[in-house]
Parts: structure tokens; sequence; C-alpha cells
């Protein structure tokens, strides 16, 4: 009713001048009603997650022609069309794979942590390295991937457990859990992302405008386990000065890791505990936090048995979302289609 309204409005103006901004305020709708989208829960009522078994989901979920690719710590798995899971790539081949994508020629990108590097499976299966050091020094375990419209691959490098043999360093002689941009194989730039102390989940938003980032010190007393918002610059090359917004705080809980964004601006992010530990504690329950795209809180899907790691869109439409948590897989459809750079 609203749009048929707003055209008979323009159709007979009562004057050219009123017809001008009754035209602007037409063009004006469809952001206004993604607006209004955006505030709103995606989730259709009554709607639970399904439940696909401890079948080893545990990051990296990413979905490429009918098929679901995830990761459990050794193995790059894949959940086929029959619902079937088999092991797509092994521990030996997969060095210990943690987030994946697939870029628009449909090649794997994969953050290797074990190997400490970031690679590309060519068509034909020779394995490309992106990146595997910075100014001659190693990466700590390269974490999570995303892609900007340029094709431009971002990643995150923090470290977990053991700090030992950590090489990148800053002028002080402090070790840097950093936020990375690859332009081309071996050309790695390092983006400085203020304030950030263990970057995990990323993602650049449409139009290359914003990088998100999950910052996620979840093995720190007193550690951020924040989800942060900074502005790009044009050429995507650095975040603006003081440009920096605090989304959504889990405090002392388990941090946000793995998100993900739908075409109403939305973001989905994977954090949570259900079990406390000498660090974390469970007032932010495991599962996925849908965000507005100002970070207030629209819904919360819930999962079990412990912390929710990742989550990605799929299905023939992609308005299926896929959550990974506890080498669980959840999923269910949503009123929401999920957003991609490609």
């Amino acid at each position: 009713m609203a749009e048929f309204a707003a055209f008979r409005l323009v159709s007979a103006p009562a004057s050219t001048s009123n017809y001008l901004a009754m035209t602007r305020f037409a063009l004006l709708l469809p952001l206004v009603f993604a607006s209004c989208a955006s505030l709103q829960s995606p989730v259709p009522p009554g709607t639970k997650a399904r439940d696909h078994g401890k079948i080893g989901a545990t990051e990296g979920p990413v979905w490429k022609e009918g098929s679901l690719y995830f990761t459990d710590g050794e193995h790059i798995n894949r959940l086929g069309p029959n619902g079937r899971t088999t092991v797509f790539r092994d521990q030996a081949q997969s060095h210990a794979s943690n987030g994946l994508l697939f870029d628009p020629q449909g090649r794997l990108i994969a953050c290797e942590s074990k190997a400490r590097r970031v690679t590309r499976t060519e068509k034909d299966g020779r394995i490309t390295v992106l990146a595997s050091r910075y100014q001659g020094h190693r990466f700590n375990s390269p974490n999570d991937l995303a892609l900007d419209s340029q094709g431009r691959i971002y990643f995150t490098d923090p470290r977990y457990g053991p700090r030992t043999g950590m090489e990148i360093r800053d002028a002080q002689g402090r070790a840097i859990e950093g936020v990375y941009r690859i332009d081309a194989p071996g050309k790695v730039t390092r983006i400085e992302v203020p304030g950030i102390e263990r970057p995990n989940g990323i993602l650049i938003g449409p139009g290359d405008r914003h990088l998100y980032i999950c910052d996620n010190n979840n093995d720190t007393h007193g550690g951020s386990r924040k989800l942060v918002r900074f502005d790009l610059t044009a050429d995507g090359t650095a975040v603006k000065a003081g440009s920096a917004k605090v989304l959504f705080d889990w405090r002392d809980s388990r941090g946000p890791d793995g998100m993900k964004r739908d075409t109403a601006g939305r973001l989905y992010v994977a954090g949570g505990l259900n079990h406390a530990n000498e660090y974390e504690t469970t007032a932010f329950k495991a599962g996925c936090y849908i965000l507005s795209a100002g970070g207030r809180l629209l819904d919360f899907l819930p999962t079990a048995p412990d912390e929710a790691c990742n989550c990605a869109f799929g299905g023939p439409d992609r308005k299926t979302l896929f959550i990974t948590s506890g080498k669980h897989l959840w999923s269910l459809p949503v009123n929401a289609t999920g957003w991609s750079a490609e």
C-alpha cells in the first residue's frame, strides 16, 4: 500500500517543485523499507533450529553448489545434498584449517592455522600460498576470512593458547595479533585496527565502506569480547581514525567468533557459552545473536551443547542459516537472504 500510495502522489504532482520532492521521496522508499526490515527478527514465529548431530562442525562454514563445507580442527568436511558428511580434505592436507571461503571463481580459500598461512586451491587442485609471512615473519594462526568487492582477501591472525613462537611484533617488541589484506599472492598489507586485542571473525560490508571485527580475547581476565565496526577509507587500505564503534559487548562471557550479514543489513554473530570456565561466565548463552546494523539485539538462536563458533547462509535461495556449535551443526530457515561480496 505504501508503494502504491507513493506512486499515486508522484504521478499527479501539484507543481514541478512538488514533483521533484515526491520523486526523491519515492526513490528513498526502498531504503526506508530495507531499514525497517533490518529492525525486525528474520526468524519466522515458532521456528526452531534443527540439530544435524555431532558431525564435527566447528568452524569455517561456507556454502557452494548444494553443499556445506566446514572444519573440525583437523579436516575440511562436506555435508552433501544427500545429507551425508564426508571428508573433503584430510588432516595432512588441511593443516588444521579454520576459516573458509570460495572466491568468485569458485576456488577455495583457507586459513591453515597449523601451517600459519592462507592458501587457495586452484581449479586443477594445485595449492597457491597467498600469505605465509609478513615482513619476513610467520603469522600466528590465521583464523577467519572476508572478501571485498574487488576480490581482495582480508584475514585475522590471533593466537589462542600458548603464545610461544609469535614472530610479528611492534616497535616496542609486543606480539601483534593483526588484521591483514591480501592483494595478490605474497602481497600482504597489515590493517591497523586501534583498540582491537584479539581479532577473530571478520566481515567487509557492502561497498567496502565498513570493516567488522569480532574482538574475542576470551582466555584473559578482563579481555575484550566485542563486535566492533570501523569505517574504511575509499581505497580499502586503512580504517578511518576515530571511526571505531562497539556494536555489541559480551562483557565477561564468551565473545563473538564468526559472523555473517544479510541483504537487509542485519548481522548474525556466533558467540556465548553454556559452561563457565576460569575466564568466562555464562551471562551470554551459546548461539547466534541477530543484530540490527546499529547493534540492537533482534533475536537469539540458542545452540548446544556449548560454544557457538560460526555461521553461514546456504540453500538454493541463501535463506537457510547454518550454525556450528560444539561440533554440532544447526540450521533453520529465515526470512532473509544472505549477503555476499561476490
